[in-house]
This record gives structure tokens, C-alpha cells and sequence, in this order.
């Protein structure tokens, strides 16, 4: 029977092969991460300082986040903001605000266009992320896209609420989600599932459905996403 970390690997060749083209990687070591808040915030703090590495998260762990340990020009954020090119592989993995902790998104990525001197990239396998809640009035409850690239194959982004992009919020960045899905997030604005403001977002046999009180806006952001 294969171990742990031959599945990482061999579901790492796949997702950064399919993700190669939308989101270069860098990343350099791969670092196994034990099943806890404070080990996958230490491990995003050590690959941001060590100019990027792949994460292997724990197969069906569910990364329970207590409080923000991240601060960005628009409010705060469960985990650190990444600034490097990072790669997180799971398998049947959460990444979730617990319900009674303070509001907060889960992950934002920050880019040059946005943050001078940051080259957040994100590549993100078998991982479901949800339960974010932004702090009003900024965007992106699960992700903040803000001028880095965001790349998520076999995941999801559910649960999630803002005022705009309840899962997704992209601002000057790219987003491409390949057999992945954005379902049940919410905005009291607009962009219940994915808030362009500007960029891209490329849906490779994705779905972004059910979200309130529409899936993308503005209409016509997303190729591929209605309603």
C-alpha cells in the first residue's frame, strides 16, 4: 500500500502538471504539516521567509482556525498572507474558521501589483475551504486574490460570507479552479460566489453554483458562470 507521502507526491505531480501554465511554482521543500492551527500557520510563516514550499497537510485533517493570525490592508485574515509561491496538498482536507471565533477570511494572496515586493502564488489540491467571514466592508471571505495567482484542483469553497466575493474576492490577480466548485457562500452586496473586481478567473470543469445572491458579478467576469 502506497505511504502518506507517496499519495502527496503522486497527487502533487498531477495538480502542479494541470496548474503549470496558470500558476508557476518555485517552491522548494516539501514540508509535512501536523494536524493543527499552529502548525499550518508556522509552516506558511516558514515557507513565506524560506521564498516558498510545498505544504502537505494531513490527509482528512480539518484545520480548525481560532483566530487571525494575519493582518492586511483590508482587515484581518486567518492565516498569514502568502507572499511567495506556495503549494498546499491534502486529501479530504479542511481549512475552516471555527463558528465561534472572531470574524476573519481564511487566506488571502498578495501580489506585486498590489503589495510591492510580494510574489503570492497559490496552488491548492484536494483541500475544502470554509467558514470565512470578512470583516465589513472588505471582500473575499475564503480567498483574497489580491494581485497574486490562485490555482485550486479537486477542492472547494463553500460556507464562506463578505460583503462582496463571500468565496472569492480577485483584485489585479488570476484564479483558475479545475474540477472544484464554490457552493452555499454568501455577499450582502453582490459576488455571493466569486467578486471580480479585476483579473481573470478560468473555470476548468468547475462548478459555481448556489451561492446568494448570485454566483459572480460583475455579470460576465467569470467565462462559464451563471446566475
Amino acid at each position: 500500500m502506497p505511504t502518506a507521502r507517496k499519495l502527496w507526491s503522486l497527487l502533487g505531480v498531477c495538480a502542479l502538471s494541470a496548474a503549470l501554465a496558470a500558476v508557476p511554482t518555485t517552491a522548494h521543500a516539501q514540508v509535512p504539516v501536523l494536524c493543527s492551527e499552529t502548525a499550518l500557520v508556522n509552516a506558511i510563516y516558514g515557507a513565506n521567509a524560506n521564498g516558498g514550499d510545498t505544504l502537505l497537510l494531513t490527509p482528512g485533517c480539518t484545520y480548525t482556525l481560532t483566530s487571525a493570525h494575519g493582518t492586511a490592508s483590508d482587515g484581518p485574515v486567518g492565516l498569514p498572507p502568502i507572499t511567495t509561491p506556495i503549494t498546499m496538498l491534502g486529501m479530504g482536507t479542511n481549512i475552516a474558521r471555527d463558528p465561534s471565533a472572531p470574524a476573519f477570511r481564511i487566506l488571502e494572496v498578495d501580489g506585486t501589483a498590489n503589495v510591492p515586493g510580494t510574489k503570492g502564488q497559490l496552488n491548492m489540491t484536494g483541500i475544502t475551504v470554509r467558514g470565512g467571514n470578512a470583516v465589513a466592508p472588505f471582500p473575499g471571505g475564503g480567498i483574497a486574490d489580491r494581485g497574486g495567482a490562485v490555482s485550486l484542483t479537486a477542492g472547494s469553497v463553500t460556507g464562506n460570507t463578505a460583503v462582496a466575493g463571500g468565496s472569492i474576492y480577485v483584485d489585479n490577480g488570476s484564479v483558475t479552479l479545475m474540477t472544484s466548485s464554490v457552493t452555499g457562500n454568501t455577499a450582502s452586496a453582490s459576488g455571493g460566489g466569486i467578486y471580480v473586481n479585476s483579473g481573470a478567473v478560468n473555470l476548468l470543469v468547475s462548478t459555481v453554483n448556489g451561492n446568494t445572491p448570485d454566483n459572480c458579478a460583475p455579470l460576465g467576469s467569470v467565462p462559464g458562470c451563471t446566475g
